[in-house]
């Protein structure tokens, strides 16, 4: 692995930076879900397996809707990430925010999320200065389609407009489709597990993490797929990875 200053870390941001499934997962799939409605015509319950299935096959429901109904990517992010309230759901580790600033190396933001919701994410928890750059939905564009992770072709573009080679980057992340991908082309990856069993009461707003269970530092080898390089609860762990 390369040297620690040498890294490029990409951070994705929903439950791997939050607790995204508190502040936002809920609200956003009831909004895609109402505007599968409302411009397909389906009733609820079918529109909501429509939704899934095109997270499933795609990795965003965006990209079906785009596809196969002519859905406005702009219109379909702004109208499903309004999300009255936001900030004042957000949570996250102080404990992972120290570590972050600490940590060496390059760091950016890579998210399938939309730009105007990532920035008011980082903003309400205090994040945004410790990235060098953020990665969104709007950016992950090639040939004039959207390519979202976990297209490999877009990690392998992303890799090659910062001029890294993939050898030389980390993938951080809770979805383990996105590892499998940036693994195939040599990035390392690691699995964030903090936010993933719904245990997680901290919160950063207070500038404590009152209540939550502790993390315990160090790599989880247990359960593990191939193409993970470290199970982690806690970004500290991020400093000691070789």
């Amino acid at each position: 692995m390369a040297a620690v200053r040498d890294r490029v870390w990409f951070f994705d941001l929903d439950n791997t930076l939050h607790d995204a499934s508190h502040a936002a997962f809920g609200a956003t799939n009831r909004a895609m879900t109402e505007y599968i409605v409302e411009h397909l015509g389906l009733e609820f319950d079918a529109a909501s397996a429509l939704r899934q299935h095109y997270w499933h096959h795609y990795g965003a429901t965006l990209l079906g809707l785009v596809r196969h109904h002519g859905v406005r990517a702009a219109h379909f992010l702004e109208q499903t990430h309004r999300l009255p309230g936001l900030e004042a759901a957000l949570r996250t580790s102080a404990h992972d925010r120290a570590a972050l600033k600490r940590l060496p190396g390059r760091k950016f933001i890579l998210t399938n999320a939309p730009r105007d919701y990532a920035l008011r994410v980082l903003g309400g928890l205090r994040l945004t200065r410790l990235f060098d750059g953020i990665l969104c939905i709007e950016d992950m564009r090639m040939f004039g389609q959207h390519r979202p992770k976990p297209d490999a072709r877009m990690f392998r573009h992303v890799a090659a407009r910062l001029k890294v080679r993939p050898e030389r980057c980390v993938l951080v992340e809770d979805t383990l489709a996105h590892q499998k991908s940036a693994h195939a082309l040599g990035m390392r990856t690691v699995w964030m597990r903090r936010y993933l069993d719904g245990k997680f009461k901290g919160t950063l707003r207070d500038g404590i993490n009152a209540g939550r269970r502790e993390a315990k530092v160090g790599v989880h080898p247990c359960h593990m797929p191939p193409y993970v390089y470290a199970r982690i609860f806690s970004l500290k762990t991020l400093h000691t990875l070789r």
